[in-house]
């Protein structure tokens, strides 16, 4: 079963172990544990199956609080979990295009996909099999990150909606965005000119119990950095909170105008900052990014 998420304003924790029904406003998840059989691994002479245990929170952008914002996400719970976020361009509004609907489409149609035949626990061919299937105008940034139970994380990315697998403290494995140049992404489009799921960036590996995926759109990378996601996981046991706390800290960041981003030191690198006369008086480009925040926090543990 899969679950597409559009609302402002969210808050989930869940189990992907096993089967759950969700409804738009319950807040809590009964979660029942299943005995299952070990598979061989040549890590482990035993090893236990996996699955994902899921936080989400959503925050729109102060000006779209109405609309809901133009992420979308959904998480299921096929084979070991997947987990997605697509995030709708903006830039559409000025065609007078909702850019939201693109974005919700593609994670209702990715949903229903999930566990089609020719997927086979690929998200290349999940975005593949979604994006042919989204009859909306506009375009979206996505990843897809879809775990099977012997561990092994598939993940594939169009644009700047990223992942980060942290391991005891550490970040185990990043995603790179996707750029044509700086502050336009790789994006799957309505149109032909866009992206597909040939130019998504595909990387596996093998996870374990215990470790955590940070999923998120780039208003959560664009405005917190590596070092205070990996502190702020630190801090909680439920993924849950621990989803809601760090897209307070992004959104927290974003309306800081003298907080030194990640948006703002990477806008620096690339040539934009402060008029001349400015630097001379020692000033510089800072300040957060206002963005649609989404937050998908994932724990593997022992089906």
């Amino acid at each position: 079963m899969s679950i597409p998420m559009i609302r402002a304003s969210i808050s989930r924790s869940l189990s992907l172990s096993l089967p759950f029904t969700l409804s738009s406003t319950d807040e809590s998840f009964s979660r029942r544990k299943r005995q299952l059989s070990c598979a061989p691994s040549e890590l482990n002479p035993v090893r236990s199956e996996v699955s994902f245990r899921v936080g989400t929170h959503l925050i729109p952008h102060p000006n779209k609080v109405d609309r809901g914002g133009e992420d979308a996400f959904f998480v299921s719970n096929y084979d070991g979990g997947v987990i997605a976020v697509a995030d709708g361009v903006s830039g559409w509004a000025e065609q007078n295009v909702d850019p939201s609907l693109f974005s919700r489409e593609l994670m209702s149609n990715a949903s229903y996909l999930v566990g089609d035949e020719e997927v086979k626990n690929d998200p290349q061919i999940l975005l593949k099999k979604a994006h042919a299937a989204t009859s909306s105008i506009g375009s979206a940034t996505v990843i897809v990150a879809m775990l099977e139970r012997n561990g092994i994380l598939k993940i594939a990315n169009v644009g700047d909606c990223g992942l980060r697998v942290i391991r005891e403290g550490q970040i185990l494995f990043s995603t790179s965005p996707q750029e044509h140049y700086f502050d336009c992404p790789y994006q799957l489009s309505s149109e032909m000119v866009g992206q597909t799921y040939l130019d998504a960036a595909v990387s596996s590996m093998e996870l374990m119990e215990g470790d955590t995926i940070v999923m998120g759109s780039d208003g959560l990378f664009d405005n917190v950095f590596d070092h205070e996601i990996v502190s702020t996981i630190a801090k909680y046991r439920d993924v849950a909170e621990a989803a809601k706390a760090l897209t307070n800290l992004a959104s927290n960041h974003s309306m800081d105008s003298n907080f030194d981003s990640p948006y703002s030191f990477e806008a620096r690198s690339k040539g934009y900052d402060v008029p001349l006369w400015k630097k001379i008086l020692g000033m510089k480009l800072t300040g957060g990014k206002l963005d649609d925040i989404t937050v998908i926090v994932s724990q593997v543990v022992s089906s």
